[in-house]
């Protein structure tokens, strides 16, 4: 639910921002993630039935989701900063996102057992979920500053000359800056969703992996694996701070790909609760590749279009995520007694694809 509802607001609102407002797909999007929060922690307050969640995560995907969110958030990064730049620019505010979700997963399964015993279990981390989901949206509305260039007049944006001398990817720019080059935009389109393919079929399975044996976590060590996992935010920023000195683009990317290649295939064969950390490990520049190809994407097109195209690809992201989903988790229950590590060899297969 929460994967589709997006495809039916998400590029409407950043039309809505290119157009008039670049803060409209962020705080409407943080808008209907609030109300989701505040309908799990009505279901956990009063013990409502299971399926108001789906209309809460319905809501939140008719607000534009994660997609309108993380595109709009995007769109001001690539607006502020300059292409020499962008990259590491982009990275930063990645890693905010994986500083943020480390602390939670940190002290998620601490604040889930806060309760314990209760029928109201969980009721502690919902309400923290809504005090940050608050903060969020009302932080965007009245603190978030949009960057002066988008101050400026279409006039201004069209007329002004761009550094476009270096193409990203290593060719030489397009001889009308009016037409990108679409078939570079086009692959950079497919090798973003073949490779969240990998990254999500592996995210989504790992809950699952954690709780069965051989590793047979609880609450608690599920929370820190899951902090673990964060932490590749950290290290993929310092990556794109060394590597966008001396490599262009898509060796960047690539560095990334095999990254979590190796790491999925490593996680595949995971008996000990230290093997899985090393694994981890290996996957430490696996965030690199998606967000150094929506800083190619942004220096092949123009300012004025950076909503459209960045919530397309987000998009694009999210469906895949959805049939992945899927997939993977009839392969994993239809595999998990034979080879358990069969989704991760799976993952590996795409990345190095």
């Amino acid at each position: 639910v929460m994967g589709l509802t997006p495809l039916l607001s998400a590029y409407g609102l950043g039309w809505l921002s290119d157009r008039y407002h670049r803060k409209i797909s962020i705080c409407v999007s943080l808008l209907g993630f609030l109300l989701c929060r505040l309908g799990l922690l009505l279901k956990v307050l009063l013990d409502w039935p299971l399926e108001v969640m789906y209309g809460a995560a319905a809501l939140n995907g008719l607000c534009g989701g994660f997609s309108a969110f993380w595109s709009g958030v995007m769109a001001l990064g690539s607006l502020g900063s300059s292409e020499g730049r962008r990259s590491v620019r982009l990275i930063v505010i990645d890693l905010i996102l994986g500083l943020s979700g480390f602390c939670g997963s940190m002290a998620s399964g601490h604040l889930f057992k806060r309760i314990v015993g209760h029928a109201r279990e969980g009721l502690v981390l919902a309400a923290c979920s809504v005090s940050c989901a608050t903060f969020g949206l009302f932080y965007s509305l009245l603190v978030l500053k949009v960057p002066e260039v988008v101050a400026k007049s279409n006039k201004a944006l069209t007329t002004v000359d761009t550094p476009e001398e270096q193409s990203v990817v290593g060719y030489p720019p397009p001889l009308r800056k009016a037409k990108p080059p679409k078939a570079i935009i086009a692959l950079l389109f497919v090798g973003a969703i073949v490779y969240d393919l990998a990254v999500v079929g592996t995210v989504d399975v790992m809950p699952l992996f954690m709780l069965r044996a051989p590793l047979s976590w609880n609450q608690v060590q599920v929370g820190y694996g899951m902090a673990a996992g964060y932490t590749i935010f950290i290290t993929s920023f310092l990556g794109v701070l060394i590597f966008s000195r001396c490599f262009r683009d898509t060796t960047m990317i690539m560095i990334g790909m095999v990254s979590f290649g190796s790491g999925a295939l490593l996680l595949a064969f995971v008996k000990k609760t230290y093997m899985f950390y090393i694994a981890r490990g290996v996957m430490l520049f696996a965030l690199i590749p998606i967000t150094t190809i929506r800083s190619a994407m942004s220096k092949l097109i123009k300012g004025s279009s950076y909503g459209k195209v960045f919530v397309l690809l987000q998009l694009s992201l999210g469906l895949t995520g959805v049939a992945t989903s899927v997939v993977y988790n009839e392969i994993y229950q239809l595999t998990m007694e034979k080879f358990v590590g069969t989704c991760f060899t799976l993952s590996s297969f795409l990345s190095f694809l």
